[in-house]
């Protein structure tokens, strides 16, 4: 993988991100919460571009991974600003974007590609957890953090536990979109696992619906989990991803 580079904003924010420069729409691969740019589906992504020729960008959010900053601070817009700011700054001869969101990565590409307008190619979303401030927090704690607290869950997938800050939560809530029609026209395909059980897959059937585009596909994989980082899972992804930018007779072929 490419070494890292660093992109500074101009309310002194620094972006760390890869990039592997290409011919083609521009795969751009967004985390989920407290994740990082060096999860085994960012970097399955990434190789799969660069050996295809296709550029790819993979990054950190302000205060995850690389990236300096305070965490708390983050919040789903500043987050999609940094995607919209990254891909401003590159220099891509082709402006068209294919955005790949995992979990809450998914909730920021829609937003992304909200604001990208006519240069969005398309979305490949993995667990995508759009409004899950909504329907994933209990009630008694959106009171805490509507009073201002810090709220703490396990995490099942490291020591530490999860914290969802206030101000997160409050931007959350301002960014909502499965309760309305979705205004994106381009090609989305959407992969969820039936044995998630930090998104449920009925997410991804609600957001199938909310789409205005017509060229909707949602794949459930019976036995996947949240994470959908098995090898199978990750060809999954890899050829949905390559459906969308590559010629046909490029595309990833299936496992034997």
């Amino acid at each position: 993988m490419t070494s890292t580079s660093f992109l500074d904003l101009s309310d002194g924010r620094t972006i760390a991100y890869r990039f592997t420069p290409g011919t083609g729409p521009v795969i751009v691969f967004l985390p989920g919460y407290m994740s990082d740019m060096n999860g085994s589906k960012a970097a399955a992504v990434f190789e799969m571009a660069r050996a295809s020729g296709l550029p790819c960008l993979l990054f950190d959010y302000s205060g995850c991974g690389e990236s300096p900053g305070y965490f708390g601070e983050g919040t789903l817009t500043r987050w999609t600003q940094e995607v919209l700011a990254l891909v401003a700054a590159l220099e891509m001869p082709d402006e068209k974007v294919v955005l790949v969101g995992s979990s809450m990565g998914g909730w920021v590409m829609l937003l992304a590609g909200l604001a990208l307008g006519e240069r969005l190619a398309g979305l490949v979303g993995i667990a995508a957890a759009p409004d899950f401030t909504d329907w994933g927090i209990a009630q008694m704690d959106k009171a805490m953090l509507a009073d201002g607290e810090t709220i703490f869950e396990d995490n099942p997938y490291g020591p530490e536990p999860t914290p969802t800050h206030p101000g997160f939560w409050a931007d959350g809530q301002a960014n909502l979109l499965l309760e309305g029609p979705i205004a994106i026209d381009a090609p989305v395909r959407l992969l969820h696992g039936q044995r998630d059980e930090d998104v449920p897959f009925d997410i991804s059937l609600q957001l199938a619906e909310r789409l205005r585009s017509a060229d909707v596909q949602v794949t459930l994989i019976k036995d996947g989990d949240h994470r959908l980082s098995r090898d199978g899972d990750i060809q999954l992804l890899l050829r949905t991803v390559a459906q969308l930018v590559l010629p046909r007779a490029a595309q990833v072929p299936s496992e034997s």
